[in-house]
């Protein structure tokens, strides 16, 4: 039999949720919230409820003389004593983990009566949650809830499984200071004002970039952190002022090296999870993704890949295509299998979100057993359909412009097409490693910035582009990229002072701002 050990405290013995038939005939003190009360006549049950799940507990015909049972309402925090006995066959309750045995009271002590909460704790399947206001408004209540609480439990349990997995491989898990010196990073900086300094002002960390490799340099070869991170920037689904991140740095390695152990992590992390894992994770260079899916994060789940439709329109008569084609720019869209069936009003929803990233239009065309279909078809002569590749049934949705136009256009149509046609699967894990970043981009008044920061080293054949054509120089850089959504990224860093200073000065940074900023 189990004792509940971790749960034993002086004022209990067990938590409610764990208790099953093989504590039948123990005697145990529980402790925790009252879920619901029923009130039968004779017959009285309380669903008792913890952290662990919830039990039930009956009392006695007497107990509104003896145990004071009047005073408990839902959501009062109670502390029971009681024996463990297995449930009548017919009154077993098989949705309950604790479903075979009831605890019978022989003592209840209320410690709080609560009024009337203002959300209630524990919903049927299926039940709508209250408004998010509401629930944010009680906090203290929401968090009650069994699913919010197995989260909790869940994240727990993979930051032990994150300090078991690097600790086993030679990580020293190091704190580096909240309150620094601005880095260069990719966001704004909190800032917080010195008091001992006036007039002057601390960071708060986008990440520790700075004091991880002064662990390198001061031969800690191996660091990991769970670290707490904080943007100054809007929110967004995947990114929040504040944040937590698995921090890694390693000295006398290559990508290599970080890919395996972090495909390892995540296998591990994912398994405690209950999901199987395996790499290695396909990879795919930026400039693929970009050509194939217009974004860095490309979604492996569903196919729809864009395609280069240039050739088909570079002699007809289609204006729009022909002077875009004449600036430089490509034709380039998406076919979507079955597309035909779409809606004009579906079809003028993807045309604005088109619009929404930039694109002046949506160009469509789609094949019916007549042919081809759409503003742009009778410009197209005899063979287009083959160029174009559709099936009877297909529609082609075209972006002409610029591909730092089309791209991201094409991007979003891709996205919200796939789920009107239900071409996602939501059970896929889809990784994919995006490789060979560019080291550099232009901001609108022409200058170099960093894609990542200005640590990350070039590849070794594009160093001589670093002279010639800095813009044309790919980076030692990699993310990870689940269903869609960057999980991480890194990079390999510059070791040779000379070859850091080029990359300074390529950013602006002259001799002098560098040795004051970096000097160290």
């Amino acid at each position: 039999m189990t004792d509940d050990t971790e749960a034993r405290t002086t004022l209990r013995t067990h938590r409610a949720g764990s208790l099953r038939a093989e504590h039948a005939g123990q005697r145990v003190t529980l402790g925790g919230w009252v879920h619901r009360v029923r009130d039968l006549g004779g017959l009285i049950f309380i669903d008792l409820r913890d952290r662990a799940g919830i039990v039930q507990v009956s009392l006695p015909p007497n107990a509104k003389s003896t145990l004071g049972w009047h005073a408990v309402t839902t959501e009062s925090v109670v502390r029971v004593e009681g024996e463990v006995v297995l449930r009548p066959a017919d009154m077993r309750n098989a949705e309950m983990a604790t479903g075979d045995i009831e605890v019978k009271a022989s003592a209840l002590h209320s410690y709080s009566q609560a009024d009337t909460p203002a959300i209630t704790v524990g919903r049927v399947k299926g039940e709508k949650p209250p408004a998010e206001e509401l629930r944010l408004r009680h906090r203290y209540l929401d968090l009650r809830q069994p699913d919010l609480q197995a989260n909790f439990e869940l994240r727990h349990r993979l930051l032990q499984a994150t300090r078991r997995y690097f600790t086993e491989r030679g990580f020293y898990e190091i704190e580096t200071p909240i309150l620094t010196k601005p880095t260069p990073e990719g966001a704004r900086d909190y800032l917080v004002p010195s008091r001992v300094h006036p007039g002057e002002f601390y960071a708060l960390p986008q990440s520790p970039q700075i004091y991880k490799q002064l662990l390198m340099v001061a031969g800690f070869d191996r660091y990991f952190q769970i670290a707490r991170c904080f943007r100054d920037e809007d929110l967004r689904a995947d990114r929040q002022p504040e944040f937590t991140q698995i921090d890694v740095e390693a000295s006398f390695i290559d990508r290599e090296d970080i890919i395996a152990w972090t495909e390892g992590m995540i296998a591990t992390l994912w398994r405690e999870g209950g999901h199987d894992v395996r790499g290695p994770f396909q990879r795919m260079a930026y400039a693929q993704a970009m050509e194939r899916y217009g974004c860095d994060r490309p979604d492996l789940r569903y196919a729809l890949e864009i395609r280069d439709f240039s050739d088909a329109f570079r002699d007809t008569e289609f204006s729009i295509a022909r002077s875009v084609l004449h600036a430089g720019g490509r034709v380039r869209g998406l076919v979507v299998p079955g597309g035909a069936s779409l809606s004009r009003k579906e079809q003028d929803d993807l045309e604005a979100i088109a619009k929404s990233a930039g694109a002046g239009g949506l160009l469509r065309l789609k094949r019916t057993d007549a042919g081809l279909e759409g503003p742009a078809a009778r410009f197209l002569g005899a063979g287009m359909i083959e160029k174009l590749g559709l099936e009877v049934g297909d529609m082609a949705l075209m972006v002409a412009a610029a591909d730092r136009i089309s791209s991201p256009a094409l991007d979003r149509v891709r996205q919200d097409v796939a789920r009107r046609r239900g071409l996602v699967d939501e059970r896929k894990l889809a990784f994919v490693w995006v490789l060979d970043f560019p080291m550099f981009e232009r901001t609108e008044d022409g200058a170099l910035a960093a894609v990542h920061h200005p640590f990350t080293a070039p590849l070794a054949d594009d160093i001589p582009h670093l002279d010639a054509d800095p813009a044309q120089a790919r980076a030692r850089a990699y993310d990870l990229v689940l269903n869609g959504t960057e999980l991480g990224g890194g990079s390999i860093r510059i070791n040779d002072p000379v070859l850091q200073r080029r990359v300074l000065a390529l950013l602006g940074v002259d001799e002098e701002q560098a040795q004051t900023r970096f000097g160290f």
